[in-house]
């Protein structure tokens, strides 16, 4: 029996935690072998965990914000406002630059950086970190918005073929899934080189009491030749008004294979960007090409060659058959008039 009770596990509602000395955030490159946080108790210490992929998916919006308020902290000391601002700013940058094609970054820091224009000298770090709990509430609201409107496309019977971590997109759907008496099953690629689809959303998935099976990234063409799949759903760490999905890198290459076998794919986001009208205005991450070479600390390739590790690639819309968002479901070539 599926167990709906379980909508948020680990992976999503505890993987931030905001302390009275630091941010702990768990640790997804070892998750679920070993559960263990690594402690953060500078906005600097919170940047360099998510460029080496501490957290991932939407875990950098939770540590990000978490590190706006270790700035607001250690501005708090300051007795100009010109200097608390200062740091503000410069944790700002900082934690943006961390991950630049993830969207959801930017949006939380930008946000937090105006608002702390208006906060009292006296409530300055609590005045932030209400502003963050604040924008946690809704990223949970509008999450849980974004996985009803995605229900409504899956089938009773679906197996959905899904590719790295999308978090609570994912759980959010398979939960109001769930809820509306609907029975589904779950394919993983692995997702090199972190295995964030064999980790991370295999164990959150099997958490909820659905049947996950895990198959390696090279496997996604053959099962849907072989009838395994009906549906291809993912997250998208951007999507842009003219309906590009930019998701982990692999995304595209099964997208295209789905379009071949007559598979629906659907991309979930909170909301596309408003400012990126198309994938040239969107900051591409290029990762240290040696990250290819390994797998969990381990090195898999020759020491004689290259490694190459293009973090994202962009879905033209064409093979993007519906975008769940939280504001409701739209064709991919339709979002321009709804948001733009």
């Amino acid at each position: 029996m599926h167990d709906i009770s379980l909508v948020e596990p680990t992976l999503v509602r505890r993987s931030v935690i905001l302390d009275d000395d630091a941010v702990r955030i768990l640790d997804r490159r070892t998750f679920p072998f070993d559960l263990r946080f690594v402690t953060c108790t500078t906005y600097e210490d919170v940047a360099v965990a998510i460029e080496e992929m501490v957290t991932q998916s939407s875990g950098p919006f939770f540590a990000a914000s978490a590190g706006m308020v270790l700035a607001a902290r250690l501005a708090e000391r300051s007795a100009r406002v010109e200097e608390r601002l200062a740091i503000i700013d410069r944790a700002a940058t900082r934690l943006t630059a961390t991950r630049p094609t993830n969207n959801h970054i930017r949006t939380v820091v930008s946000m937090m950086a105006e608002a702390a224009r208006g906060l009292a000298p006296d409530h300055f770090a609590s005045g932030m970190q209400g502003i963050m709990e604040d924008a946690w509430e809704k990223r949970f609201a509008r999450n849980r918005r974004l996985g009803q409107n995605a229900s409504e496309l899956v089938e009773d019977g679906d197996t959905i073929l899904t590719h790295c971590w999308a978090e609570a997109s994912l759980i959010e759907t398979l939960a109001a899934t769930l809820r509306a008496g609907k029975r589904v099953k779950v394919v993983c690629t692995e997702t090199r080189p972190y295995l964030q689809g064999s980790r991370l959303t295999a164990h959150s998935v099997a958490e909820m009491g659905i049947d996950v099976t895990v198959i390696t990234d090279n496997m996604a063409a053959h099962a849907m030749d072989r009838g395994l799949v009906t549906r291809y759903m993912t997250a998208a760490d951007r999507v842009t008004l003219s309906g590009h999905v930019i998701n982990k890198v692999g995304t595209l290459q099964i997208a295209i294979a789905a379009r071949h076998f007559g598979i629906p794919y659907i991309a979930m986001v909170p909301a596309p960007d408003r400012h990126a009208a198309t994938p040239d205005q969107v900051p591409m991450e290029e990762r240290d090409g040696r990250e290819s070479l390994m797998c969990l600390g381990q090195p898999t390739a020759t020491p004689l060659a290259r490694g190459w590790y293009p973090a994202f690639d962009v879905t033209p819309p064409e093979f993007v058959g519906a975008i769940a968002t939280g504001e409701g479901v739209f064709a991919a070539d339709a979002l321009r008039a709804h948001f733009g």
